[in-house]
């Protein structure tokens, strides 16, 4: 039988997508149309009855990128596609763990904790251990609890790796912190990938199960899995091996999350008859960004060669804008933005600004501010965050699981009830002596030996909870949110506040409850619109999953924030040594993977491309005179384009504002950058050159490295039992350094 949307796909399409069984490898070159591949395969699969749609599994990494899959297949092949279980890593096996979580000594309606909750509970256990929490930082030993789970390490084995103090009481806290989340019936991040390979692995009962079920498995973006994903997904195809991961080594950009570039590189290694088919055709980009873009990624050594090409036309030339400050070099961004909307009839929503970090938005945000440029940070505070949407989603969490500690302790005196954190604390520590949940106390309250006011207060809190479970089981997410919202007194206090930020807080809750109201009304929760469900449904949501279409808005962003979108016009802005590629890359596989985040953030432009670099900025509170990034000279030049030097409207605080611009050069002609400005590096050590006492070491000081020359200290921490201090080097940038082996002379 003729399948008609087949004749939509090229060769290699085709090939990726009618070979359904089998282990395969697509490796998908950026804007090789991998989306429209993985959508065909599903209803390939589906149409030709190899698999009922409920034995399909796709992981992706966005439920932004799972739904709109969902919506073309269902196009394609109609409401069989509602069948697919289709989503994030962490929401299919969040939704395994809620299924199986009897197994596991859990109840399903367990609370997934963000990383909030973790720093917070974390804060609260090293209080209790009378530990420093600036020598102990919480966030510090939450990223290294995350870390030890990514490694499927559990608190008694990270014990034989302990070394110094700081480890000895990191062990301490993670074993606690297991222990308080088990009695709050609630599950990390982290656990929601690592509980699942452990119960396969200790109830293969459980794991044959899943393997029968999901007879055919698919994966997005396979270069960005960690070892626990990777573990996953090779235990659920070993029973069948129809297994398809889709991704792009030249694209792995996740190594600081925990992702291994070598999953996708050695998949031949665990399926040496799978199919490999490479997408090399770009419909996205022009000619010469997709050209340039080879030029520079080929410069990698660890890679799956493969040429991408384009029909497209050649397009204009890649623009390079070189300014003397951060300040200039916004200018000459808004400027040209203006520009295109002129000569291109662009709209704002048409450009990406990216940048390597954060930091870099301020100057951009002042120029679009005073060219009344509306835009948006894309990846800044997302609306679960806010603080109003916390305390109402902790009330929502009490109704369903009331031992959440942290949610008791988010809530139980807001709006204001009258509860101590004298006497909130001995609740605390007798629920911990005791070994009961917060709630157990809560609800027994007068037996405990406390008095006064509090007894009542705590009872009629622990009432009120009570009836907010009872609606959240005989209501629908809306109309549970809705009660609850009313009878906490949290709409009431905001709306009755004389602050006039909390009637933009009274708005957001507001929003939040609109959200339930769409959530319940949407077809396919049909039987599935308890308040358990919608908990879950946002509970995962995250940044990546904003529809960017919504306002006619600039995007800004950083560049690890742009994977998997594009836009008409790009900026790259911040080109420069220390920057991008950033200080903190020193070896080769670190450089490597700097140049796979450029490859991503060129690759995300269709039509125009800018890189924009500036002599000087402000970083640290001192001006840093900077080279250009090696980068930009691995352009091929005849793909870019050095405009002339036009007069910009300087910023009224930009130094040296009266100077006379230097004269410029296209910085391709040269085979390495010459430096834009001086730098204080020394070339020689001088002969009274003696490292100081570490010890004496301070944030403030002006120290002398023997390589990077003379520095300030700006900060200092205790980092597995050693001291490390940040340094900032006028002509190296900033340095962390241990001082224990860093040989640092003391100037002032």
């Amino acid at each position: 039988m003729e399948i008609e949307f087949l004749k939509e796909l090229n060769e290699s399409q085709l090939e990726a997508v009618v070979n359904a069984e089998g282990p395969m490898m697509v490796i998908a070159g950026a804007g090789s149309g991998k989306t429209r591949v993985l959508t065909y395969r599903l209803a390939f699969t589906i149409s030709q009855g190899l698999a009922d749609p409920q034995e399909l599994l796709a992981l992706t990494f966005t439920n932004k990128a799972a739904r709109e899959m969902k919506d073309r297949i269902y196009k394609l092949v109609g409401p069989e596609a509602k069948g697919i279980v289709m989503g994030t890593f962490h929401s299919i096996f969040a939704r395994v763990l809620r299924t199986e979580a009897e197994r596991m000594g859990y109840t399903r309606n367990f609370t997934i904790y963000d990383s909030d909750d973790s720093v917070s509970l974390i804060k609260i256990l090293l209080k209790e251990q009378n530990l420093d929490d600036k020598l102990y930082k919480p966030r510090v030993i939450a990223n290294l609890i995350s870390s030890n789970k990514t490694r499927l390490i559990l608190p008694a084995k990270f014990k034989e790796f302990v070394k110094t103090d700081f480890d000895e009481k990191a062990a301490l806290i993670y074993e606690l912190y297991e222990k308080r989340l088990k009695k709050a019936n609630a599950m990390d991040f982290g656990d929601l990938l690592m509980k699942p390979l452990f119960l396969f692995h200790e109830q293969p009962d459980i794991l044959a199960k899943y393997q029968n079920r999901f007879r055919f498995i698919m994966v997005d973006e396979y270069q960005d899995t960690n070892h626990v994903q990777y573990m996953l997904c090779k235990m659920l195809a070993a029973a069948h091996e129809n297994i398809c991961v889709v991704g792009d080594d030249a694209q792995s950009i996740y190594a600081f999350r925990g992702a291994n570039i070598q999953n996708i590189l050695n998949f031949k290694k665990d399926y040496p008859e799978a199919r490999e088919v490479k997408l090399e055709q770009n419909y996205r980009s022009t000619k010469n960004i997709v050209d340039a873009a080879n030029g520079i990624i080929a410069k990698n050594k660890d890679q799956i060669k493969k040429t991408v090409f384009t029909q497209n036309e050649s397009g204009d030339l890649i623009q390079l804008l070189i300014a003397s400050s951060e300040h200039e070099e916004a200018q000459l961004v808004t400027n040209s933005i203006r520009e295109q909307r002129q000569m291109k009839t662009y709209h704002n929503r048409d450009f990406g600004i990216l940048y390597r970090t954060n930091a870099q938005s301020r100057a951009i945000e002042d120029a679009l501010r005073r060219a009344n440029i509306p835009y948006r940070i894309y990846g800044g505070l997302s609306f679960y965050q806010r603080k109003e949407i916390k305390d109402i989603v902790a009330y929502l969490r009490l109704a369903i699981n009331p031992v959440d500690e942290q949610a008791l302790l988010r809530v139980i005196n807001y709006p204001k009830r009258g509860v101590g954190k004298t006497s909130l604390n001995k609740m605390v520590v007798f629920a911990d002596e005791k070994n009961l949940s917060l709630w157990d106390v809560f609800c027994n309250i007068d037996r405990i030996g406390m008095g006064g006011r509090v007894v009542t207060v705590v009872k009629d809190f622990a009432s009120m909870i009570e009836r907010f479970a009872v609606e959240a089981k005989n209501g629908d997410a809306y109309e549970a949110a809705n009660f609850i919202a009313k009878e906490s007194g949290m709409l009431k206090s905001l709306h009755n506040s004389e602050v006039p930020e909390d009637l933009s807080r009274w708005e957001n809750v507001q929003e939040l409850l609109n959200a339930a109201k769409e959530f319940t009304e949407n077809p396919d929760h049909v039987n599935q619109d308890k308040l358990e469900h919608f908990l879950a449904e946002i509970s995962l949501f995250t940044d990546a999953d904003k529809n960017l279409d919504d306002d006619n808005v600039v995007n800004l962003m950083t560049i690890h924030s742009a994977k998997g979108l594009e836009f008409r016009s790009v900026f790259v802005v911040g080109m420069e040594e220390g920057i991008f590629p950033s200080s903190m890359a020193e070896t080769r596989l670190e450089l490597e993977e700097e140049r796979r985040l450029f490859y991503v953030a060129i690759t995300r432009a269709e039509e125009s491309l800018t890189l924009s670099c500036a002599k000087s900025r402000y970083r640290y509170g001192q001006i840093q005179y900077n080279e250009p990034s090696r980068f930009v000279d691995e352009v091929d030049a005849k793909y870019m384009h050095v405009p002339s030097r036009k007069p910009v409207a300087r910023h009224p605080l930009e130094p040296n504002a009266r100077r006379k611009p230097a004269n410029l050069r296209p910085l391709a002609e040269t085979s390495r950058p010459r430096p834009l400005a001086p730098s204080s590096a020394p070339t020689a050590l001088p002969d009274d050159f003696v490292a100081s006492d570490p010890e004496k070491i301070t944030t403030g000081m002006t120290v002398r490295h023997p390589k990077f020359g003379v520095g300030k200290v700006i900060s200092m921490e205790m980092v597995g039992g050693q001291q490390k201090a940040t340094v900032f080097f006028q002509g190296s940038g900033k340095k962390n350094l241990l001082l224990k082996y860093a040989k640092l002379m003391i100037l002032g």
